[in-house]
């Protein structure tokens, strides 16, 4: 990418991230960076919206009781 395209896509990322934050939409940079190329490659954005609030209702994988995968000891 050359540099003047580099500086536009940092600049208008900005702008969206900034856009995000009045808005008070709760995403990340990097969130945002990826909905926007997923948007740029054609996906609905409307869909994408959907999905960004139905994965906000499921509960964190970290959040769930951990399980150990070790074997049993043979003591």
């Amino acid at each position: 990418m050359d540099p003047d395209a580099a500086r536009t896509a940092r600049e208008s990322l900005d702008l969206a991230f900034h856009m995000s934050n009045l808005l008070d939409t709760g995403l990340d940079r990097h969130t945002l960076s990826v909905l926007i190329a997923l948007c740029d490659l054609g996906l609905n954005p409307e869909a994408l919206a959907a999905l960004v609030k139905e994965l906000r209702r499921e509960p964190h994988a970290s959040s769930l009781p951990a399980t150990s995968t070790a074997p049993p000891s043979l003591s």
